[in-house]
Parts: structure tokens; C-alpha cells; sequence
């Protein structure tokens, strides 16, 4: 919890609009590190990730006691003039809005960046959506399954012949996430040139995943080549793998540097393949890879797997087991570099995930959990926007707040 130390952000203002998972996040790492962030929810229900999968005793999602940390929860209704003025009224004394929703809904509102600009020209203004704000797919719906397909991500996981493979969270909104508070930070420093040169930060969830496919592109542009799923190995490396052990646990190997795969093999009780000429380097490893991972196959199905880490890692041999969440809460590292994060909720413990990377000297913490619908209502409306105890309170009756 709080420790009192100075954060990256702190004196930074943000206003987080949208809802679900990728706007959302972008705002959890902004408040890990110091921003004041003020979330703005529709009355009564909230952001519906309140009520998405496991929910605690009081009905609300787990979830959002990570994801809702550190943030200033404010309702107010967007459908009506006067809570879009608040809203506006809120953005002018802000340094960051983050938002995503559909392409032009802002504008729609009278709350976009040209809106904004003549009252708060240094405003940095996150914009998060499947495609971004321009181009032929721009008003296109975006959920994160979509986009991960489109990006080229979906294509390349799976096994060969098989439908492509999705990863069981999801990837797209997390990684734009992150690339929108790295945007945001970027224009943070470029502002400290200029006060008054506030920039939009455009991110597509199709783009964020198409940042991370590697080699393809070069490899597609320069030879023709198109990457295909190649289930649990990578193309063109060797030996990476995930390999059963004799105790039915996985255990992934990494032994595609030169002298890491003598090691290997040696360990594996293989040094004739560890001193086999043909396979000294990564490709002469790949036009033999079915020997290679057959004898590396066979080894490991012959031990329980906490062996065969033992083994490898003794040799200096990258190795891991495949681990499910049960595995890491046991684990003594995830422990000791502060994984899990213990807060308060209504007089009940419950546990979250840090969020990284680990700053030496300003580093972020969690001083909250995620709050419940409006609990900062007063404190904002009334704090910030001045708002008088009758004005405040006719907005609650109206339904506006």
C-alpha cells in the first residue's frame, strides 16, 4: 500500500472516458504511477466490467478492484447536456483525456480534441479504438478477438491445418493499452518543451498487435515468405519447445543458442548431437529439427519435470515449467519481487496483480482498490468543479450524477 514515495506522474491529471478493458488499463498504469485519474461512469451501473466473470460477496467483479484501482470514480450521464458539460468542464482542467470509444462518439458529444483545444491546448488526448481514427476500417467495430486476427497475431498461433488459436485473455486490449500510456507519456515529455503543445495519441488495437509480429513483415516484403502456425515450436529456431515430462507436467526449453545446445544435449544424454557438425549452428538445427525434438521429447518423457528443470538448470539451460496461476501464487520469486499486491476491500483482504516495470527510486504502488460507482462524486464535482451543496445536489436528483 502507500508508502509515501514520490511517482513519475504525480501532479498529472487524467480523465478516463470508455469503458470494458483497453481505456480502462491504459488509465490503471497512468494511477500506478502517480496520476490522479478521474473515471467517469455511467450512473447507478457503473462500467460493466463491475460485473464481468467471478464476483466477490458484494456482487461486484474482482476484476475491477484491479483494474478500478487508484482511480477517482465519478457517474455522470453523458446522454444529457449537463453531464457532458461537466465532462467538459472536468477536461479543461486536465492534463490527459483517455478514451475509447467509436470513432467520432466524442465528437458527437462536443467533447473531441479540436473541442477541447481552444480552452486546453496542451491537453494530451488518448484515443483508443479497433482501428484508429482514420482509414477506410476506422468505424468499424473493434473488439479485441477481431483485431488480433486482422494484425496477423491470430494467424500464426496454432498448429498447422488447424484453425488458428486464440489465447485465453484478452491480448489486443492489454497490449494497446500499454501503448497508449507509453503514447501518453511520450507526449507528456514533448509538452515539456511547450506548455501549450498538447497532441493527440492515436492507438489501434489492430496496430498494437501488429507491433509485435517480429520478423514477418521483412521477411514477407524481402522473400516472399509467409509465417504459418507451427504449434508449440517457432519457426526457424531450434530447439525451442514445450515438451511433456513423465509426471504429465510441460516444461518449456529454450537451447537455441550454439553453445547453449551442446550443454543441452549433453545434459539430455546426446553429446554425439552436441558435437555433430551439421548442427553447431541455428540452421543446420532447423533442416534437422524432427531429430532433434524427438530426442529432446523422448528425454523429458522419461523424468518428472521438476528434474528436468533441475538438470538444465545446472547447465546453464533455459528452462521453465508451464505454469497455471496456482503455480505462481506458491512461488517464491513472484513473492520476492512483489507480484501480488494485498488492499482493502470493505474490511476484506483480497489480492491483485503490480503492475510493471519496478521504477529503483519512483516506483508505482497500489493505494486503493477499485472504488465503488460514484464514490468520488462529491469529492470531484464539488472539490474540483466547485460546485455549491445545491447545485450538487439537484444533479442527483435529476438523475444526472
Amino acid at each position: 500500500m502507500s508508502t509515501g514515495t514520490a511517482r513519475p506522474l504525480d501532479g498529472i491529471r487524467v480523465i478516463e472516458m470508455g469503458q470494458l478493458l483497453a481505456g480502462p488499463f491504459t488509465g490503471s498504469i497512468l494511477a500506478y504511477f502517480g496520476a490522479e485519474v478521474i473515471k467517469i461512469e455511467p450512473p447507478v451501473t457503473g462500467d460493466p466490467i463491475r460485473g464481468w466473470r467471478i464476483l466477490d460477496e458484494d456482487g461486484t467483479s474482482l476484476w475491477w478492484r484491479s483494474i478500478g484501482r487508484n482511480k477517482k470514480s465519478v457517474t455522470l450521464d453523458l446522454k444529457s447536456e449537463q453531464g457532458r458539460e461537466l465532462v467538459r468542464e472536468l477536461m479543461k482542467s486536465a492534463d490527459v483525456v483517455v478514451e475509447n470509444f467509436r470513432p467520432g462518439v466524442m465528437e458527437e458529444w462536443g467533447l473531441g480534441p479540436d473541442d477541447l483545444k481552444p480552452f486546453n491546448p496542451g491537453l494530451i488526448y488518448a484515443r483508443i479504438s479497433g482501428y484508429g481514427q482514420t482509414g477506410p476500417y476506422s468505424k468499424k467495430p473493434g473488439y479485441a478477438s477481431v483485431t488480433e486476427g486482422v494484425s496477423g497475431f491470430r494467424y500464426v498461433n496454432g498448429f498447422p491445418g488447424q484453425p488458428p488459436v486464440r489465447p485465453n485473455l484478452s491480448v489486443g486490449d492489454t497490449v494497446s493499452a500499454i501503448h497508449a500510456a507509453l503514447g501518453v507519456c511520450l507526449a507528456l515529455l514533448q509538452r515539456n518543451n511547450n506548455p501549450e503543445e498538447g497532441q493527440v495519441v492515436d492507438v489501434a488495437l489492430y496496430e498494437s498487435m501488429f507491433n509485435l509480429m517480429e520478423s514477418v513483415v521483412p521477411e514477407y516484403a524481402g522473400a516472399g515468405i509467409i509465417r504459418e502456425p507451427s504449434g508449440t515450436t517457432i519457426t526457424g529456431i531450434v530447439p525451442t519447445n514445450t515438451y511433456t515430462c513423465a509426471d504429465g507436467k510441460y516444461v518449456v526449453i529454450g537451447g537455441n543458442g550454439d553453445s547453449i545446445f551442446k550443454r543441452l544435449m549433453v545434459a539430455a544424454g546426446h553429446p554425439e548431437m552436441a558435437e555433430n557438425p551439421a548442427m553447431a549452428n541455428n540452421a543446420g538445427r532447423v533442416e534437422h529439427e524432427p531429430e532433434i525434438d524427438k530426442a529432446l521429447a523422448d528425454w523429458c518423457a522419461s523424468l518428472p519435470a521438476s528434474e528436468v528443470v533441475d538438470i538444465l538448470e545446472k547447465e546453464r539451460v533455459p528452462v521453465g515449467l508451464m505454469y497455471n496461476i496456482e503455480d505462481q501464487f506458491n512461488d517464491p520469486h513472484f513473492r520476492a519481487r512483489g507480484m501480488f499486491e494485498e488492499v482493502d476491500v470493505n474490511g476484506k483482504t483480497h489480492t491483485i496483480p503490480a503492475i510493471t516495470p519496478i521504477l529503483s527510486k519512483t516506483p508505482g504502488r497500489t493505494d486503493w482498490a477499485g472504488a465503488e460507482v460514484g464514490a468520488h462524486n462529491e469529492e470531484v464535482l464539488k472539490g474540483i468543479l466547485s460546485l455549491s451543496d445545491e447545485e450538487f445536489a439537484g444533479l442527483k436528483e435529476q438523475g444526472v450524477c
